[in-house]
């Protein structure tokens, strides 16, 4: 059985020894070639390590196996996290898993795996940790009367929609509980697995009670295929957009994340086509790329889009201070300066063309309720991983 996450066990098999600190090679001539389907290509040194690795110069890096995905148990005790953030729309998000096949090479939540002892790299998409247990604490936290009815969004470091979620369904188990407590959920996603789901969201939209968007940053499906290897394609986002709209349950984009000289220029037309597709609110977010996230991401410019990297990274910097990353509150979400202001100038103008609000429902409490004793019966036992 795998170490517990976040045990010693597990941390003690990142580290090698204690003889000092290697030098992490980057050599942008000579490197492997991207795993198929992986948006990173590598394991960086996870910067809580005092060990990193580098690959020998004779080694071909052909050779090297493709990575596999494993499924490890997270023995979490507890199901709903919380945040004070000022410049994130919800208080409590509920992670039934940890790390996201999905794959995205931008991704912030990335450096979230490095807690865990793993790398930010290709373990952030090939080591998933699975909170089996989750459909019964969080039946269990929203039972006790210390739990204060709120929106709970799903989910804020991983996608509840991620590939395996379709053989696990625990993030289906846990909408199952939401919905007998009618407690409001707001999705973000990019699977169209979210309509498999279309009987429990009605459910709870009967009551105010949910609300998803797909997340959908450009209409390339190749770009997205490299962006976001592991992610349903951008034409079945918009369908799962339609899917939901058509069953009364409240449906949205945001177009997240804009990545200035790469897929900026396609706002106008992700606006255009997420009206047509039923959605009846839009959001943006500009990219923002933290510790180690910056280095993944200026790797996968030069290994998918070389003639572009300069650029990008540039209009990057000149929205971030003259760097890739600004963590100020407000600030890191929209970005500042001249690029800053025309991406979101283009996305209002594109926006109210389109006919969209920016603004999604308002979510509501009032239904809430806990049943007493009731016994939700699942019907699907315990996961196997």
């Amino acid at each position: 059985m795998p170490p517990k996450a976040g045990s010693s066990a597990l941390l003690a098999s990142r580290r090698l020894d204690d003889r000092g600190l290697l030098r992490q090679v980057s050599n942008v001539t000579d490197r492997p070639p991207s795993p198929r389907g992986r948006g990173a290509a590598s394991n960086p040194a996870n910067r809580f390590e005092r060990i990193s690795l580098e690959r020998d110069a004779d080694w071909d890096p052909e050779q090297d196996p493709a990575p596999r995905t494993q499924f490890l148990r997270d023995r979490s005790q507890s199901i709903i996290t919380y945040n004070d953030s000022p410049d994130i729309p919800f208080r409590a998000s509920l992670n039934p898993y940890r790390g996201c096949e999905h794959g995205c090479s931008y991704c912030y939540a990335r450096t979230f795996h490095e807690f865990l002892g793993f790398s930010a790299g290709l373990d952030f998409e090939t080591k998933i940790m699975v909170k089996e247990d989750a459909p019964r604490l969080l039946r269990q936290e929203l039972a006790s009367p210390k739990w204060k009815p709120q929106l709970l969004a799903m989910s804020g470091v991983t996608d509840c929609y991620q590939p395996v979620e379709r053989r696990l369904q625990l993030t289906r188990q846990c909408l199952a509980v939401l919905a007998e407590f009618r407690n409001p959920v707001g999705i973000v996603t990019k699977n169209h697995l979210v309509t498999r789901d279309i009987d429990l969201l009605s459910e709870l939209a009967r009551h105010r009670a949910a609300e998803v968007s797909l997340s959908i940053n450009s209409l390339d499906a190749e770009l997205a295929r490299k962006l976001e290897p592991r992610a349903s394609s951008p034409t079945f986002r918009l369908a799962a957009v339609e899917a939901l709209a058509q069953a009364g349950i409240p449906a949205g984009v945001l177009v997240a994340p804009v990545i200035p000289g790469l897929n900026d220029h396609e706002i106008a037309a992700v606006l255009k086509a997420a009206k047509e597709a039923g959605a009846t609110w839009a959001g943006l977010q500009v990219l923002r790329l933290p510790l180690t996230v910056a280095p993944l991401f200026v790797d996968w410019l030069e290994r998918n889009r070389p003639e572009r990297k300069d650029k990008v990274l540039n209009r990057i910097r000149a929205m971030r201070g003259g760097r890739l990353n600004d963590s100020r509150f407000g600030e890191r979400m929209r970005g500042e300066g001249i690029f800053a202001e025309q991406i979101h100038q283009m996305f209002h103008v594109a926006r109210r063309k389109a006919g969209i609000p920016e603004d999604g429902p308002e979510l509501s409490t009032a239904a809430f309720r806990r049943p007493a004793g009731a016994q939700l019966e699942f019907g699907l036992g315990t996961p196997e991983l």
